[in-house]
């Protein structure tokens, strides 16, 4: 899933006027290089949820006949949902037992999916987090096997759970890229709006979420008008 439904405040004035997800990078919109990057590790099959601009995001992928995939939309003209609720709406896509990936439009990477995969598989995790080591204000806490433990927020000096669970923790920026287990969807007790961040801090004490840290691949969070040159001069 490729989550393309947000509004892109921070990437005015373009979001103004068009989805954040269609913004071009050297002549191919963010959403057009992620479908591009799954099909690398054979993902053809991809739900994207739509919102701000729908229609255009709509008109894109079928001009494009989905850049070679078969994309179904799922629809929050409503209500935009965030992370979590958008995935809870589109949970009948991932009907059965199966591992699938979600994924923001709005980040580029060359991660090695395949090797993160491999990994959520080996260690049984129920959800595995693509992470690194660049410099945030918003961290994932991970304790020494690389189990999800906590939340930090270094600007406003928040914890969740507060106090901490003991022992030793490591903090490391979320990439919003996600490989997930379909049994993620039964143990979703939110409604609504709500972010998958959420999700994870409710039942990390008692579920394997695993890390995959990625800090020696190429990635930009393309948020702000100026992460388009950024990313130009790093995705080709």
């Amino acid at each position: 899933m490729i989550l393309a439904a947000g509004l892109g405040s921070r990437l005015k004035p373009w979001t103004d006027n068009h989805p954040k997800a269609l913004a071009i990078v050297n002549g191919k919109s963010l959403l057009q290089r992620n479908v591009e990057y799954l099909q690398q590790y054979g993902i053809t099959d991809i739900i994207v949820n739509v919102h701000h601009f729908a229609e255009q995001v709509i008109d894109a992928i079928t001009i494009s006949k989905g850049w070679g995939s078969r994309i179904t939309i799922s629809d929050e003209t409503d209500e935009v949902l965030e992370t979590g609720g958008g995935l809870k709406k589109a949970a009948w896509f991932f009907e059965g037992p199966q591992n699938f990936v979600l994924m923001n439009a709005d980040v580029l990477t060359d991660l090695n999916l395949g090797q993160m995969a491999e990994r959520h598989v080996q260690c049984g995790a129920l959800a595995t987090l693509a992470v690194s080591d660049r410099e945030t204000s918003r961290y994932f806490l991970f304790d020494e096997q690389g189990r999800l433990s906590g939340w930090r927020n270094v600007k406003k000096g928040e914890e969740k759970p507060n106090p901490l669970p003991p022992g030793q923790l490591e903090q490391k920026a979320f990439s919003g890229l996600h490989v997930l287990s379909s049994n993620i969807f039964s143990l979703i007790q939110r409604s609504g709006k709500f972010s998958m961040v959420d999700v994870y801090l409710d039942i990390c004490a008692s579920q394997n979420i695993q890390c995959f840290d990625h800090s020696a691949s190429k990635f930009i969070d393309v948020g702000k008008p100026e992460s388009i040159a950024k990313a130009e001069a790093l995705f080709k």
